[in-house]
């Protein structure tokens, strides 16, 4: 059995050492509870006064207070909560799909390979990458992805968030209701913002991929891709868990060479589908912030910013653990767990809907690896 050498060693003590980023969780929280916050600000300022004695023209004089000052901030997030449209329409879908084809423009095997040649690692084959070590992978990879999706994702945050805010700039407080853009406009947005950060999501972890050595166009592959961005953006502990257990499932059935021949592409085109739907209504329920006036412009980019680097930490940590452990299948016993638990203990347990890509993978009719080896 080939032993790892010294960097692959210090690389998978850093992999188990990782705990993600706590400030891309805090800013990916702080969306939906500014425009949660907003939209209950009047309600318990009500409250206040009415526990007052002697205080009903002091509730009638700071409703009207409340509701010209709370109004205009909350009055995206109210529109958003009776817009949000139904993920599964075709207007969503068919964005899904163009974004997605748009996404994988440009990711090519042989340019991977190319660069590893030009650098005199003996690789014809995008397979080939996974018998060089580690410290040659790094040298071609450099740290461009951990940035560039990232700052992508924060324009189209921050450009939702304009189309949303509108014309507010130019409205006084007292007026921004009647200023707050349509229901239409924030849905429009929102199915904007959402398709193209799905998008850029599986471009990011689909680049990664590659430079791993693993086809992001491979029918499993498909599968890990999806199952790396549910475990990039899972926020609540239940949803956390579901999405590492996805991963782990799924590395132990690649790493031992599982061919699935009924993995067709109906069942992953279903599988897709899916989760392209739950995840859009996770990014809109985690990024309300951006229907905040004025606010959601930075609020917005900060957001798409935070999950694109937690989506592409998270790639990063699992495709670096998956070519080690197919490398080194005793590197297991020192397993640790969850490579990234970087969701603080007081997160709320309804904060995120868990999403299982290997539960819609049994469902529409793929092989079940739930249980101890699959089957």
């Amino acid at each position: 059995m080939t032993e790892p050498s010294a960097y692959e060693l210090d690389a998978w003590r850093n992999i188990q050492r990782f705990k993600g980023r706590p400030l891309s969780r805090v800013v990916r929280n702080a969306g939906e509870q500014v425009a949660n916050g907003a939209a209950g600000l009047g309600k318990r300022a009500t409250q206040y006064l009415e526990k007052r004695p002697g205080a009903q023209a002091a509730v009638s004089r700071g409703q009207k207070f409340v509701a010209k000052g709370a109004h205009a901030i909350s009055a995206g997030a109210r529109k958003a909560a009776d817009a949000l449209p139904d993920w599964s329409d075709a207007a969503f879908g068919s964005m899904r799909q163009t974004v997605g084809r748009v996404s994988r423009t440009g990711l090519s095997p042989r340019r991977v390979v190319a660069s590893h040649q030009k650098r005199g690692h003996d690789v014809v084959r995008l397979l080939d990458l996974r018998g060089l070590d580690l410290e040659q992978i790094d040298a071609v990879r450099g740290r461009g992805a951990s940035w560039s999706y990232p700052l992508i994702a924060a324009l189209s945050g921050a450009g939702a968030g304009l189309v949303i805010s509108g014309g507010e700039f130019a409205v006084p407080v007292t007026g921004g209701a009647a200023a707050a853009p349509s229901g239409a406009a924030i849905a429009g947005a929102l199915i904007g913002d959402a398709a193209f950060v799905l998008g850029l999501a599986s471009r990011s972890v689909g680049h990664i991929s590659l430079l791993y050595g693993y086809d992001p166009e491979e029918p499993a592959e498909k599968l890990f891709v999806m199952s790396v961005v549910n475990a990039g953006t899972a926020m609540s502990a239940s949803a956390k868990t579901a999405a590492m257990a996805d991963i782990s499932r799924l590395t132990q059935a690649l790493v031992r060479g599982r061919t699935w021949t009924v993995l067709d592409r109906s069942i992953i085109a279903q599988v897709s589908k899916k989760f392209a739907e739950k995840f859009a209504f996770r990014l809109t329920k985690q990024g309300l912030g951006k229907v905040v006036p004025a606010a959601g412009i930075v609020l917005g980019g900060a957001f798409n910013w935070a999950t694109l680097e937690s989506i592409v930490d998270v790639a990063n940590t699992e495709y670096r653990k998956r070519f080690l452990l197919e490398k080194y299948p005793q590197l297991a016993d020192e397993e640790l767990g969850a490579s990234f638990p970087d969701m603080a203990e007081n997160d709320p347990e309804d904060a995120d809907e868990a999403i299982s890509v290997l539960d819609e993978l049994a469902e529409a009719g793929g092989p079940d690896l739930h249980g101890p080896g699959g089957h």
